[in-house]
């Protein structure tokens, strides 16, 4: 069997992801027939069937969603590879860090002083972005690691777990619930959190629990810190902060309150497992140890 082409890879996956040839077809801007002979062949490739087709419905084979993970994997590794090597061509390599704004435990600035005393240490650039957007830059390039919250996809990563802190209940000061001495998960029913999930459907502990349904009239999703408080103030949504925001970010028209049954956060640091920087390395080392000093003086 010959080795396949990435072509043939980004076909089947729109088909895969999909499940309709004439969509998938669409979104590759190309015509239903030619891709219909493009995913027979790459059966007869690999000498499997990938996919059923009934003329009402598309499903995957064992085989066909074996090959949609390990296809996604390897078109991410592509895109990663050319997006780095335009990067190393484009002057003073840098390492850059993805991370949400503020969602360092208060670690940053420590593992930043000690890895410039480290002989392999890079320029780092901080990659911020939401929720959910680090493990995406690492799998495409846009950043050689990330900080971020567990749990999240770790296929194709090493990760590091750095620290665990408690989640607090923010809420509107003027909220019923800001009275309370007591709170679980359950007295959040009908409160939605920034990301449109309802508040007690979320955060259990032993794992997150999402909620099936999507959310009827969810406000738009707050983009940024600023945002995420105004509309906790006015009452809109509910959020639940690690404490080290919480330090950061005292607000007269918002009170934090535990809830018992609210799982912690735990921050860690993710790579790609193919990664052979010594930069990375470095950088992986000092937050280790800064982590671990400072849990020790806790």
């Amino acid at each position: 069997m010959s080795e396949l082409e990435v072509r043939q890879l980004r076909y089947f996956v729109a088909v895969a992801e999909e499940l309709h040839f004439g969509r998938a077809a669409e979104r590759l801007g190309m015509a239903q027939p030619p891709l219909s002979r493009a995913i027979r062949e790459l059966e007869r490739r690999l000498g499997v069937t990938l996919m059923e087709r009934t003329t009402r419905r598309v499903t995957l084979t064992p085989a066909g969603e074996t090959l949609l993970r390990d296809a996604r994997t390897a078109l991410n590794a592509v895109t990663a590879a050319a997006r780095r090597a335009r990067l190393a061509g484009q002057g003073e390599p840098r390492l850059r860090l993805a991370m949400k704004a503020d969602y360092d435990g208060g670690l940053l600035p420590q593992i930043l002083a000690a890895y410039r005393r480290e002989a392999a240490a890079l320029p780092v650039e901080l990659v911020l972005g939401g929720r959910d957007g680090q493990e995406p830059a690492l799998r495409d390039g846009r950043a050689d690691l990330a900080l971020l919250p567990s749990p999240f996809d770790d296929h194709g990563l090493d990760v590091e777990p750095l620290l665990t802190e408690p989640r607090l209940l923010a809420v509107a000061a003027t909220d019923p619930l800001a009275a309370r001495t007591g709170l679980r998960l359950a007295d959040l029913a009908g409160r939605v959190l920034p990301d449109g999930v309802p508040a007690d459907q979320s955060g259990i502990r032993g794992g997150l629990r999402h909620a099936i349904e999507p959310v009827v009239a969810a406000p738009p999703r707050p983009r940024d810190l600023a945002q995420i408080f105004s509309l906790v103030e006015l009452g809109t949504i509910v959020w639940f902060p690690p404490v080290s925001i919480v330090r950061r970010h005292p607000r007269p028209d918002v009170a934090y309150l535990p809830v018992a049954d609210l799982a912690p956060l735990e921050l860690v640091l993710a790579w790609p497992a193919e990664s052979r920087s010594p930069a990375v390395a470095a950088f992986v080392r000092t937050a280790t140890a800064i982590a671990a000093t400072i849990a020790a003086t806790a």
